[in-house]
């Protein structure tokens, strides 16, 4: 800034400095207001002098006779902090704290909120800010001396609240007072005030997350031996609710210090003072949410105790009220309006009662792997609370089901596994739940009629997720649950929120049961629908178009006979929401949506008002805010099965659907293809040709391989079939226009999947329309030409096989052509074509046998066996996979040539048993059956072979036919691990072959390997290094694939996994070169694919681990290898996420080798690989700190605050952290607040 303005601003702040002294308090007012003004701009600096004398003036108008202009220094104080230099601030500060012991009540207060807005204003002290360091440190030594010093308890809870706020913000800039703040904090905790009391614990709350383990070791011991000692009940609640609440703060530090507290607690919980027990109930929720592992051998103690509380209350008789239930539904009505004239002000009981359902809450959420003790202790527990009495307790009973349901939905989610695979405790489960929902049912559906709406509220969002946990299972109930929400959508003092609720719960109701459950309640449920559908709240217009459109479906459900009256209550207002302009944008599309569904299923009942509402389709889908909803709508009505006549709008449809596909909106021109082939495959008789062409002349530019991973040209190619399938007229067009395109893509590296399977319905859809210059011989020949070319070495290998499979497609589609078609081939791999065109044409026999065309040849096979022999290797893999794909067409030809061949051709045993594996991978198991001895035997033979590409062949193979029979051939491979004479080539193939068992769906073999998975990993202690590699890879794939398989072996297996992460330096050998010695160290291999199994486990086996324990290893194999480094910077980012509880436990120690890594240099003269390879091992660290510095409360962490203020200071760890951030902005931006 130059000099001038300096100057300028100096002169005006003087000004209104001069101003600030005048008598007239209106002058000093907007003096002050006027400063702020100046002060809040970027652009404002202050010299010396004036920043002097603005920091004395504005801490003089604190003492203002006048309240406004108090006010307005004090809002003054923040900007000012960033304004003026570090003496200035320290004057501020010394000058507000000397006030916070002023006699002057109003002095005390204003510069209490002066100083809460200096600490609120100061850089954060991880930043580096030696201003944040210093000014804390003077507040904090004057505020502990007004503590120890003050006896009005005003300024004892004003510092407090000060304290609280600072260490909240800023506890990295008062490490060196932690040990005295809390000294001075824990005398607090002896005040006679409540208060004191209360503030002091929330200060200490604030304390301990950032405070050493030796600091909080010394509060929990202070904490437990005053309570040994007996004291006053109102004492004890201080201590017990001290200890609730640093659990609940710095949980990572109390894990070490259960076994201690839990017993004390225990004894506490037993004195009769409902406060008392609540912050003991408290306590253990703390605990439990914290250190849920640690808690497990307390946790039948702790859960008998809180369904203990959860059901005391010992002011009131519910046995009374359940034998008016008996009675009478009324007498339950009026036995509840007593309940509310009964509620008694002094009762606290309800604080246990809440305070022990949350603590099972928190239970049921973070010990999963507990659900199963869960149903049969807790969840009757909480059914019987159903009748709860207070509101607030009510509405936790019903939020803690909700919890167990979500769980339970969550277990039966996880790892995508069958039935078959899950755990015999999973599968129990599953049986809990029917039983459980006549209960359910029989507890709520007379609350869904009570006045409450806060219960009402609970009810719905109850059902709701047991709705979504056990679709269907409400089926039965349909009857008793209808009336309430009847009763919520026409109660006229229903709140709208409530009448939402019960139509959001009617819409998964609708969805999650079958039509015909609803159609005899049709008469009472359409009314108060429609009744919704006319509200004047968009909201509530909205949820019961979803209902309706759903009711529809129930309407014309096979068991209910429906009329045009049937409708006469339902269509009017849906059509009148259709038509409104003037209505919100959610209402237009589902009115839009509700329409298309009536009309698909009941446009036949709707006579002359079709065209109507068709016309009205049209202009919606002509308007831009409703056209992609209208596009999904007339999809819908296309492909009814009411064949609705579209002839009224078809032409125009047609027109504006193909300016849709030039758009640059991908869900728009998704959806627009997806209509376009409804109308051809359905209504190409009333397409005239001349319609079509908007829509050709945009569909070439659709085609493109760069769209190849998406949905677009799948769906592009499918509506070209669609169009020569209905519209033979314009085949001719559409060849003009878009086939080469197509042949470019079926040439292109990148297609597969369902692009290529649209593309051969495509051509075969072309090859039968019998249209001129679309014959199969020109089709073929644009097919395989580019091979006979010079330009044939640029094709990608995968345009080989899709080639190949578009000429089997065609040969399919042309049967007449075959034995020609074959013959050509088998003369291309005689002959002296190049290379390419044999490849091609080996591929192409291969894919026509494998539709079952060739028969059993001897030509071909001589051809094959021929080709397999050759001295080009693509050549002989060609004829490898060509051989398999004709055994699997023709089994009984070809397999048995096969298998004498890999018998009596040890040279081409490789390359044959390539071609077994494809028989084996692609034929139905019943075509397999009888020739499973045969291969089984041959496998087996070559189990010790010394290749191991032979070896892993051939456990491929042998896994892959257990699928076939497993109950005979899974018992067999265990039993090749147990026999005694068996080697470790074999044990380790045997293992390879059970790897390749575990796939990734439910299958029927998934039972048997549940019960066999335990003998099969007991090879982790095999004495054979490359046996454990490979039981440990088995493992891996068990893990990622079937997790369910190794749950409840994790206790016994872990033990052998984790020796395995060991560096053992026997294994390390020195090997010399020439003048140099290089060390080999032969377990790494063992290490990675251990540390790989930990990465798996961490997907979906978390909760049957040690977290701890875990993370020992962790942190050894962030000190190991370059290979194990990077993989265990990714295991910790992950954990970060997933647990960081346990990871702020270890995190001084994980953050060591973390900034070992980040600083370690390589040695000048290094080779080139050795700076790549570092600076790859920088970044993933980095990202690791990335990873811990985006999780709320790791800031708190000295040790982590250090060393982000270390990269923030160091150029070079800055420029990396900000790359693996994506480089936003400047690395000062780094948030560690």
């Amino acid at each position: 800034m130059s000099a001038s303005r300096v100057s300028n601003v100096s002169f005006h702040v003087s000004n209104l400095l001069d101003k600030m002294t005048s008598s007239d308090k209106d002058f000093r007012f907007m003096a002050t207001n006027d400063l702020m003004l100046e002060l809040q701009k970027d652009s404002t600096k202050l010299d010396e002098d004036s920043e002097r004398k603005v920091v004395t003036m504005v801490l003089r108008l604190l003492e203002d006779k006048n309240g406004e202009v108090q006010n307005l220094a004090v809002r003054c104080l923040a900007p000012l902090v960033s304004k003026v230099k570090e003496p200035q601030v320290e004057t501020m500060v010394d000058t507000l704290c000397s006030n916070m012991t002023s006699d002057k009540e109003p002095l005390r207060d204003i510069s209490s909120m002066g100083l809460k807005a200096v600490i609120a204003e100061l850089p954060l002290s991880s930043l580096g800010s030696s201003l944040t360091v210093g000014v804390c440190k003077k507040i904090t030594s004057q505020l502990m001396a007004a503590l120890e010093n003050q006896e009005d308890v005003s300024v004892q809870l004003e510092a407090l609240d000060i304290l609280s706020d600072m260490l909240g913000r800023l506890s990295g800039a008062l490490v060196s007072f932690h040990s005295s703040l809390l000294s001075s904090l824990l005398l607090q905790l002896t005040s006679p005030r409540m208060a004191v009391r209360k503030r002091s614990i929330l200060a200490l709350g604030h304390l301990v997350p950032c405070c050493s383990p030796a600091l909080f070791a010394q509060l929990t011991e202070h904490l437990m031996t005053e309570l040994a000692k007996d004291p006053p009940t109102s004492m004890t609640r201080t201590y017990i609710q001290c200890l609730a609440t640093v659990s609940r703060q710095g949980g990572h530090h109390v894990g070490e210090h259960l076994e201690k507290l839990i017993p004390m607690v225990v004894s506490f919980i037993c004195v009769e003072d409902d406060e008392l027990i609540e912050f003991c109930l408290q306590a253990f929720e703390a605990f439990i949410r914290r250190c849920p592992m640690e808690m497990s051998p307390h946790i039948p103690t702790v859960t008998r105790l809180c369904l203990k509380f959860m059901t005391f209350d010992p002011n009131y008789n519910y046995d009374e009220e359940e034998e008016e239930e008996e009675e009478d539904s009324m007498d339950v009505e009026d036995g509840l309006e007593e309940d509310e004239a009964y509620s008694d002000d002094d009762d606290m009981s309800w604080k246990v009662r809440r305070s022990s359902i949350k603590c099972l809450e928190a239970l049921m959420d973070a010990r999963r792997d507990l659900l199963l003790s869960f149903y049969s202790s807790i969840c009757p527990a909480l059914l019987a609370r159903f009748k709860e009495r207070e509101d607030n307790v009510r509405a936790d009973v019903f939020a803690a089901f909700s919890t167990l349901l979500r769980q339970t939905r969550a277990a039966s989610n996880r790892g995508g596994l069958g039935a078959a695979s899950e755990p015999a405790a999973s599968r129990e489960e599953e049986e809990e739940e029917p039983g459980v929902v006549p209960l359910i049912v029989k507890a709520l559906h007379r609350q869904l009629k009570e006045k409450s709406i806060k219960h009402r509220h609970g009810c719905f969002t109850l059902l709701t997720d047991l709705s979504h946990t056990a679709p269907g299972a409400l089926e039965p109930h349909i009857p008793a649950l209808i009336p309430g929400i009847i009763f919520s959508l026409t109660d006229r003092s229903t709140s709208s929120t409530m009448r939402i609720d019960a139509l959001s719960f009617f819409h998964v109701l609708l969805l999650s049961h079958p039509p015909q459950v609803f159609q005899p309640h049709m008469r009472v449920l359409l009314p108060p629908v429609v009744a919704c559908v006319e509200d004047s709240f968009y909201k509530i217009t909205s949820e019961a178009l979803l209902v309706a459109q759903q009711l529809v479906r129930v309407m014309k459900a096979p068991a209910q006979s429906t009329t045009a009256s049937g409708i006469d209550p339902v269509f009017p207002i849906i059509l009148k929401r259709l038509k409104a302009a003037d209505i919100d944008q959610e209402v237009k599309e589902r009115a839009i949506s509700c329409t298309g569904h009536l009309v698909c299923h009941l446009g036949d009942h709707l006579g002359v008002e079709l065209v109507g509402v068709l016309a009205i389709f049209l202009e919606r889908l002509r308007n831009e805010i409703t056209r992609l909803t209208a596009v999904r709508t007339i999809t819908l009505i296309s492909a009814s099965p009411l064949k609705i006549d579209l002839a009224s709008i078809l032409p125009e449809t047609l027109s504006v659907l193909g300016s849709f596909l030039r758009k640059n909106q991908r869900a728009l021109k998704l959806a627009t293809l997806a209509c376009l082939t409804a109308l051809v495959q359905h209504h190409a008789a009333g397409i005239k040709p001349a319609a079509l062409e908007p829509v050709l002349s945009e569909l070439p530019a659709l085609v493109d391989e760069s769209d190849m991973h998406f949905n677009m040209l799948h769906v592009s190619i499918s509506l070209l079939t669609s169009m020569s399938r209905a519209c033979s007229s314009s085949v001719a067009k559409i060849c003009s226009s878009v086939l080469p395109d197509v042949f470019r893509l079926v040439h292109s590296p990148l297609l597969q999947g369902g692009a290529l399977a649209a593309i051969l319905d495509f051509l075969q859809a072309l090859v039968q329309s019998k249209t001129n210059n679309l014959g199969y011989s020109q089709l073929l020949k644009s097919l395989t030409d580019p091979f006979h070319t010079s330009q044939s070495s640029l094709l990608h290998k995968q345009s080989y096989q899709s080639v190949a499979r578009c000429v089997a497609a065609l040969a399919s589609s042309c049967p007449s052509q075959t034995p020609a078609t074959v013959a050509g081939l088998l003369q291309e791999v005689r002959g002296s074509s190049p290379e390419s065109a044999r490849v091609l044409a080996l591929l192409c026999l291969g894919e026509v046998g494998r539709s079952g065309s060739l028969g059993a040849s001897k030509d071909v096979q001589g051809v094959i066996l021929e080709a397999i022999s050759s001295s080009n290797e693509e050549v002989k893999t060609a004829a490898s996979c060509a051989l398999g794909s004709m055994a699997v067409g023709s089994l009984d030809d070809y397999l048995p040539f096969l298998l004498k061949e890999i018998s009596s051709q040890p040279r081409r045993q490789y390359l044959l048993l390539h071609s077994l594996k494809e028989v084996i991978s692609a034929c139905a198991a019943s075509s397999l059956s009888p020739h499973v001895e045969s291969i089984w035997t041959l496998l087996l033979r070559y189990c010790e072979c010394d290749e191991e590409g032979t070896r892993n062949l051939v456990a491929e193979c042998l896994g892959k036919l257990t699928l076939v029979k497993a109950a005979q051939l899974l018992p067999r491979l265990r039993q090749q691990l147990t026999a005694g004479r068996s080697s470790p080539l074999t044990r380790s193939t045997v293992l390879t072959a059970v790897k390749f068992t575990i796939v990734d769906q439910p299958a029927a073999i998934d039972v048997l390997l549940l019960c066999s998975a335990g003998d099969f990993l007991k090879t982790l202690q095999d004495e054979d290094i490359n046996v454990r590699r490979v039981s440990l890879v088995m493992f891996n794939s068990a893990v990622h694939n079937k997790p369910s398989l190794i749950r409840g072996l994790l206790a016994t297996v872990l033990p052998h996994l984790y020796r395995e992460t060991q560096i053992r330096k026997d294994l390390i050998r020195e090997v010399e070169m020439g003048p140099f010695k290089h060390s080999v160290d032969e377990g790494l291999d063992l290490r990675k694919a251990a540390f790989e199994v930990m990465y798996s486990l961490l997907d979906g086996s978390l909760e049957g681990l040690d977290l701890l324990q875990f993370l020992d290893h962790v942190e050894e194999g962030l000190k190991d290898h370059y290979d194990i480094r990077m993989l265990t910077f990714l295991m910790l980012a992950r954990l970060a996420s997933l647990c960081p509880a346990a990871v702020l436990q270890r995190l001084d120690r994980l953050i060591e080798p973390l900034k070992a890594t980040c600083t370690t240099k390589v040695k000048a003269g290094s080779v080139k690989q050795e700076f790549e390879k570092q600076e790859e091992l920088r970044r993933s660290a980095m990202r690791a700190v990335a990873a811990l510095l985006a999780v709320p409360g790791m800031e708190r962490s000295p040790s982590l605050a250090d060393f982000a203020n270390q990269i923030r200071t160091n150029a070079d760890m800055a420029s990396i952290y900000q790359s693996v951030q994506g480089g936003e902005g400047p690395v000062e931006s780094m948030d560690i607040s």
